[in-house]
């Protein structure tokens, strides 16, 4: 029962994690090591194979956008900002989110 419970949660977050990385980036830019490190701090677990082609997918579709910036510790790191169609597609996202939490609320009346 706890291996099907955990590969529920999995599932949930995974459909979550375009979400929450706007999220994220509606507050500051951030390189992918930092967002990782946000995620697993609201204990969204993801690997960065998983991350990237999520970002490059938001950035494909114009809600992010990324720019390079030396780093004293290795390479050049790219930092990803959300754009002005990022903030409007997250402010449907959070409208869509309450009305998702306020319809389950209301079925486990």
């Amino acid at each position: 029962m706890e291996n099907i419970s955990e590969n529920i949660r999995i599932q949930m977050r995974k459909g979550l994690l375009e979400y929450c990385i706007l999220r994220i980036l509606s507050n500051e830019e951030a390189y992918a090591s930092s967002i990782i490190e946000a995620l697993k701090g609201a204990k969204m677990i993801v690997v960065e194979g998983t991350l990237y082609p999520l970002l490059i997918r938001l950035k494909n579709q114009q809600l992010l956008s990324y720019r390079w910036e030396e780093s004293t510790q290795g390479p050049p790191r790219k930092y990803y900002m959300i754009t002005d169609k990022g903030r409007a597609q997250l402010e449907e996202m959070d409208a869509a989110w309450s009305d998702l939490v306020e319809s389950i609320n209301h079925l486990k009346k």
